[in-house]
């Protein structure tokens, strides 16, 4: 019989893939990337602020360039892998897309208005942190994982151009809901 594909894996191939569509048709980032919206000559305001709601989402299909989608993707495979295979397919898509949403939503209005933001990693914060609740609800050494999330968090502040609304939110965010998604572990 046929083994179901993960859902961590599924994210890696769309993630990528649309990499790869923004790479060859650069304007489709600018459709695709987190923005509150800015003032241009000709008087359009595109973004969030005008009602592009989606971009909330769409986000986590955009990045900087291919280190960015690496490293993103490695974090997203080890720890989303591990998350997944506590929770479940669904607690985990529950999971990715409201850390998702809350790192989008601290970025948009939190940070500058003027800044376009991209990639996956205020959900893969929110997985961190998800990882953390889980080791803690099952007696594991979770030290390590907030040692991880620690240094993470120390990179987020001391490289520039890293938007550390996202991925504080993600981290908020993985935390608020794991936590209620985690009462009961899946049967």
């Amino acid at each position: 019989m046929k083994e179901k594909q993960s859902l961590t894996t599924s994210l890696i191939v769309l993630i990528s893939g649309a990499y790869l569509l923004n790479y060859i048709f650069p304007s489709l980032q600018d459709q695709l990337c987190l923005f509150y919206g800015g003032q241009y000559s000709n008087g359009y305001f595109p973004g969030v602020h005008t009602g592009q709601w989606y971009r909330l989402f769409t986000v986590a299909l955009t990045h900087a360039g291919w280190m960015h989608l690496i490293f993103n993707m490695l974090a997203l495979y080890s720890i989303g892998t591990t998350v997944e295979n506590y929770v479940g397919r669904a607690r985990y898509a529950i999971i990715f897309t409201f850390s998702l949403l809350t790192a989008s939503l601290a970025s948009v209005y939190l940070g500058p208005h003027n800044i376009r933001s991209v990639g996956a990693s205020g959900a893969i914060f929110g997985l961190f942190a998800a990882l953390l609740v889980i080791g803690k609800k099952a007696g594991a050494n979770y030290q390590n994982v907030l040692g991880v999330i620690v240094v993470n968090l120390i990179i987020t502040f001391v490289v520039p151009g890293i938007d550390w609304h996202a991925h504080v939110g993600g981290l908020i965010g993985g935390l608020v809901i794991t936590y209620p998604l985690t009462l009961r572990r899946r049967t």
